[in-house]
């Protein structure tokens, strides 16, 4: 996190800072497969599709409150991480492990309640790879890329799951490369804003090398933009709006490269609300796949 980041949070109630409402924006992947099959605006998509961003917003925070308790010494040694909550004292364990339960069990009840019961499942897969990610295999190269980019995988098939939309194998193979271009392009940002000659706090950093993350996010990003133009082809059966929605998919992915190259990316969340030529390259997106999508 940014100092001016930090700063903004720190202006927030310690539980509230906790929960890092900032990451929400992460979220919005829930609403992936209701627009990618052309049925968000429907009533009885668009319900479920909202319950399910608020759950995986709960759930999200959950994971976030225990990942700090669980980290909270090495946070307080760490130059930027020993101002959470919890390492700084501002939060007590046990309180943020309360409201971690809390928020768990209002997501879990809300997406049994009002959405399909596959929810569930997903959420429970997202709160496995969290608990997996800080309890031990967050110290494994490769192994927590992959589990940082199933966490966004696991969002993008969310929406689905709650409105029980079928997910194809095109969207699956977008979603997962595009997961781990924009996970591999985070640990890239983390590495290349390290000062020259300064360890890396993050223990899976030393296991990579500048070079070896830009051969994953620029594989991740390749096999992304094919898939989708083949996938684009598909739905707009070689023409219409669907194919025209490849030019902004592409320069979008080449956008978001330029904010990894430059080490921008370590916060994806904060490259989504700060760079407003890639909010103009997704919105032009958005419109001409749903446009797409609608009249296929």
């Amino acid at each position: 996190m940014t100092t001016e980041a930090g700063a903004r949070s720190r202006a927030l109630p310690p539980l509230l800072e906790g929960m890092r409402p900032r990451q929400w924006a992460k979220n919005v992947l829930v609403l992936a497969v209701p627009l990618a099959a052309g049925e968000l605006l429907q009533r009885d998509v668009l319900v479920p599709t909202l319950v399910a961003l608020v759950s995986f917003c709960l759930v999200s925070s959950a994971a976030y409150l225990v990942n700090d308790v669980v980290d909270a010494e090495a946070d307080r040694v760490h130059p930027v991480k020993r101002s959470r909550p919890v390492a700084r004292g501002a939060l007590g364990a046990r309180t943020a492990l309360i409201a971690a339960a809390v928020l768990l069990v209002v997501a879990l009840g809300l997406a049994w309640w009002l959405t399909e019961p596959a929810l569930v499942a997903v959420l429970l897969g997202y709160l496995a790879c969290s608990f997996a990610y800080s309890t031990r295999l967050k110290r494994e190269p490769v192994i927590e890329l992959a589990l940082l980019a199933a966490g966004f995988l696991l969002r993008a098939v969310a929406g689905g799951a709650a409105t029980g939309i079928p997910v194809s194998q095109w969207f699956l193979i977008v979603a997962g490369f595009g997961s781990l271009f924009m996970a591999a392009g985070k640990r890239y940002s983390e590495l290349v804003s390290l000062p020259e000659g300064v360890e890396p706090a993050r223990v899976s950093l030393q296991g990579y090398t500048r070079e070896y993350l830009r051969f994953v996010w620029g594989v991740s990003a390749g096999v992304t933009i094919t898939a989708y133009c083949l996938w684009a082809f598909e739905v707009g059966q070689g023409t219409g709006w669907a194919v025209w929605s490849v030019a902004p998919f592409v320069l979008a992915v080449l956008r978001y490269a330029v904010d990894i190259d430059a080490g921008r990316a370590e916060a994806p969340e904060d490259v989504a609300l700060r760079d407003r030529t890639l909010q103009v390259l997704a919105l032009l997106w958005v419109v001409l796949f749903a446009l797409g999508a609608v009249n296929a």
